[in-house]
């Protein structure tokens, strides 16, 4: 059993005010050993193979998506909803099927009926789907039959787990289960990319890879105690001036919406913030995209990576690259 393995087992027997204090405690030897190659890494602004670059020459994307883990992310869904949609932005909620609440439906049809996506976030949000082969391609079939009932193309793991050629298991247009650079996640190995790019195992059908490339709410205003979002912005112009894909993922549950924020939420100002800033500095320069949106060019060109690390697919690797 990996060390991650035994982590997620004794995980919820575990206190969050200690499991947040060691993310700390490990986050700050990490952000002093990778200060250069986090936030930004610069080798990553090389495009993929065959990279035609935006559509309507739009100078790059920026994509949101909310990972709403439990129940206290599924009661706020719709504030953040509204919030996106008095700003003129459209994002992607990824919900888990079975994990510690049940999606209502009439939500999913509200958001997508407001222009919103609805993905697919692991089966329970556990650490458990990459156990081994034999216990993915199990629950690769539940997840397929909700990929199907809800009308989702898109995937994400949990605690961005991934292993990019068990995946073809899923009938996905796209996961969005990496990240150009993070060492801060459990399984941190990079795919060292700020653009979409086109994945085929095995002689599957294939699937667009989309990482994320913004650093994750959770680690700059929960772990970083970060105040303020420059480590956001400066990313996103980075990210512009080379032409990439800004992807930020957020999450609902960590969000307070009115009151003193707790030890376990950041103010939702913060992420608001950061759409007013994209919207005020890049205008229709930006192409303010869906994630299958993304996804759906993508897969039209095909861009590959020039090489695919190995260690994308071992979701128990202890590799502490950025």
């Amino acid at each position: 059993m990996t060390w991650a393995q035994i982590y997620y087992l004794l995980k919820p027997a575990i206190p969050w005010a200690i499991r947040v204090r060691a993310r700390r405690l490990l986050a700050n030897r990490l952000r002093k050993k990778f200060n250069d190659s986090w936030p930004v890494l610069p080798s990553a602004a090389r495009p993929p193979e065959g990279w035609p670059g935006w559509p309507n020459g739009k100078r790059f994307a920026f994509i949101v998506t909310h990972d709403v883990e439990g129940a206290r992310g599924l009661a706020r869904c719709r504030k953040l909803a509204g919030l996106d949609k008095a700003l003129g932005i459209r994002t992607a909620f990824n919900f888990v099927p079975e994990g510690e609440y049940q999606v209502p439906d009439l939500l999913r049809a509200d958001l997508e009926h407001d222009g919103f996506e609805v993905g697919v976030h692991d089966l329970y949000h556990d650490g458990s789907l990459y156990r081994s082969s034999q216990h993915f391609e199990k629950q690769a079939l539940r997840i397929n039959q909700y990929l199907k009932m809800w009308g989702a193309s898109g995937f994400r793991s949990g605690y961005m787990l991934h292993n990019l050629d068990w995946l073809h298991g899923l009938d996905i247009l796209y996961d969005a289960s990496t990240f150009d650079t993070d060492p801060f996640e459990p399984q941190p190995d990079r795919v060292g990319t700020i653009f979409p790019f086109w994945i085929q195992p095995n002689g599957s059908r294939g699937y667009v890879e989309l990482p994320y490339t913004l650093p994750q709410d959770s680690t700059l205003f929960l772990v970083m105690k970060e105040t303020t979002i420059d480590l956001w912005t400066k990313k996103l112009d980075w990210v512009a001036s080379h032409g990439g894909m800004a992807l930020v993922t957020v999450h609902p549950d960590y969000m307070s919406f009115g009151g003193r924020p707790n030890s376990s939420e950041y103010p939702v100002d913060l992420y608001e913030r950061l759409l007013k800033y994209v919207i005020t500095r890049y205008g229709d320069t930006c192409w303010y995209a869906l994630p299958r949106e993304v996804a759906a060019f993508a897969a039209q060109i095909k861009p590959r990576l020039d090489q695919h690390a190995s260690c994308l697919n071992s979701p128990n690797s202890n590799d502490r690259r950025a």
